[in-house]
């Protein structure tokens, strides 16, 4: 499989995929960037509204832009009754992260969850998170150390891998870093450079509601569906090893996310 095959076209199973772990990692991320309230937002790369929606609840922004190449994603975070939609604080538009369609200057703060390692070119990316932000404010991101292993995903696609099923990544894993992140910073020519490691759990009811959540997974989902039967039973077999339910049948995960901020110099 190719990278472009990682498809973002259904906001709500995406949601129960991989939005409730954004939301997990930005809400940490958040109280790690300490923002001021009633500032203008940038989420670059907003998918389905996930993280957006952290934003309103804990921020208290004057407004908040999110952009997506995903009409579908897109439809779905106007739908959510507590993004701040419904009453204008929050809007979302189909967008390039690449070429943020915006004014220099136009925020206080641009963010980037769970993004970077999808952007064709990341330093370009942050460059353009740059130039929409004031002088003062802040660039921010957060993403899964894929290259480490902190994909929260990370062994269920290993042991598809082992079975000889592709499994596809996005183009720029290495982006994920956090070496690689400062450099992207300092290279964009942000000020106060700094990072930070987010670890976070996720529990699943039960060996049934994981095995539903990761059959509607972007990047999984369709690899998944097309095994045959009696490799998809040896996976899950294989992946009991991983998953240790409890006494109760509950299932912990773990996510590891690098996370990164900088300032615009004055």
């Amino acid at each position: 499989m190719t990278t472009d095959e990682i498809r973002f076209d259904d906001g709500a199973a995406y949601e129960r995929y991989m939005g409730k772990w954004s939301q997990s990692a930005g809400r940490t991320f958040l109280d790690w960037l300490a923002p001021k309230t009633g500032w203008r937002w940038l989420d670059v790369g907003c998918g389905n509204g996930a993280f957006t929606e952290v934003i309103v609840e804990r921020c208290a922004p004057a407004a908040v832009q999110g952009i997506d190449p995903s009409e579908a994603q897109l439809a779905h975070a106007r739908s959510r009754s507590s993004s701040g939609s419904a009453s204008g604080v929050a809007q979302f538009r189909l967008g390039d992260a690449m070429a943020v369609p915006f004014a220099d200057d136009s925020f206080d703060a641009a963010v980037m969850p769970l993004v970077i390692f999808f952007v064709p070119e990341p330093a370009r990316g942050v460059a353009e998170m740059a130039r929409v932000v004031r002088p003062g404010g802040v660039v921010a991101a957060y993403a899964w150390d894929l290259p480490g292993g902190g994909l929260p995903y990370e062994a269920l696609q290993a042991e598809m891998r082992a079975l000889g099923v592709a499994v596809p990544v996005p183009p720029n894993p290495d982006a994920s870093r956090i070496d690689t992140l400062r450099e992207l910073w300092t290279g964009a020519g942000l000020a106060d450079v700094a990072t930070h490691v987010i670890t976070v759990q996720r529990h699943f009811a039960d060996l049934d509601d994981y095995w539903t959540t990761v059959l509607g997974g972007a990047s999984v989902g369709r690899s998944l569906a097309a095994m045959p039967p009696g490799d998809f039973a040896l996976l899950k077999t294989r992946m009991l090893a991983h998953l240790r339910p409890d006494a109760a049948g509950r299932i912990t995960c773990v996510g590891r996310a690098h996370a990164v901020k900088g300032s615009v110099p004055v």
